[in-house]
């Protein structure tokens, strides 16, 4: 099994790009685990320019299957005093895969200073608590541990997870997080009462930390779905740290063929 770190490891250079090959234990269905595709993106982003300041946030569309082996290319849009824009596009045989748009900013002095929420309850897991490391027919999930809030306060499509990924030595910090946030099965899942043909479509993660941290690798995830019809489900998405400290933001939009 190829972890995330041997996999960016391993990237070969080829003209415009790097190129990889996506391991069957890092697919979701017949494609790549959008996590793991954002990564390779947001690494590859991250080595196309000089000094970038940290990742901010992430536009992600997911155009189309990937799997076999993968082009990812980077490409400079702006470059300003205090933020980057670097576009991201992973490719396979069958075309183009993901194409995101990564925003760096580095931090500037501001008079506003508003953080409102907390974290949802939901105790870490201590070092005597089953987690889990793999899910029925779901490849990619080999390379996490996970546990599940399963109780009746939970709303009809809400989701919560802790994670963390078995790998992560070296990691940076914002590809370690890319990798984790998109962890989640959709929230309709819980709507259709189990698995179902689904697609993510597109993806929104904004940072909130230019420092992303956490205890013991364990992060919190959730979502909730205020809208599914007609095929499309809209989920909102939030991740917190070990401490309780928000670190991201999310919404993505998800096709449903059930």
């Amino acid at each position: 099994m190829s972890s995330l770190p041997q996999l960016l490891a391993g990237l070969q250079a080829v003209e415009g790009g790097f190129r990889t090959a996506i391991p069957d234990t890092w697919l979701q269905g017949r494609t790549a685990y959008g996590g793991l595709s954002a990564a390779l993106a947001l690494h590859v982003a991250q080595g196309s320019d000089e000094d970038l300041p940290p990742l901010r946030s992430a536009q992600v569309a997911f155009i189309g299957p990937l799997s076999g082996e993968v082009t990812i290319r980077a490409t400079r849009l702006r470059r300003g005093r205090n933020a980057a824009f670097v576009q991201a596009d992973v490719e396979s045989e069958a075309g183009l895969g993901l194409r995101a748009t990564f925003v760096f900013m580095r931090d500037v002095e501001s008079r506003v200073d508003h953080r409102a929420g907390s974290a949802p309850h939901f105790v870490r897991p201590g070092p005597d608590d089953k987690v889990f490391s793999s899910a029925r027919g779901v490849s990619f999930t080999q390379n996490f541990e996970y546990l599940d809030r399963r109780d009746d306060d939970l709303g009809p499509a809400e989701w919560m997870r802790w994670v963390r990924l078995k790998d992560r030595d070296g990691l940076d910090p914002m590809v370690e997080l890319m990798v984790l946030a998109d962890c989640l099965p959709p929230a309709a899942f819980r709507l259709l009462g189990g698995p179902a043909p689904v697609s993510s479509m597109t993806w929104l993660c904004n940072l909130l930390t230019s420092h992303p941290a956490t205890t013991d690798g364990w992060w919190l995830l959730r979502t909730n779905s205020d809208y599914a019809l007609h095929g499309s489900s809209s989920q909102e998405m939030g991740m917190w740290n070990a401490d309780g400290t928000p670190v991201a933001q999310q919404m993505q939009s998800v096709a449903l063929f059930a």
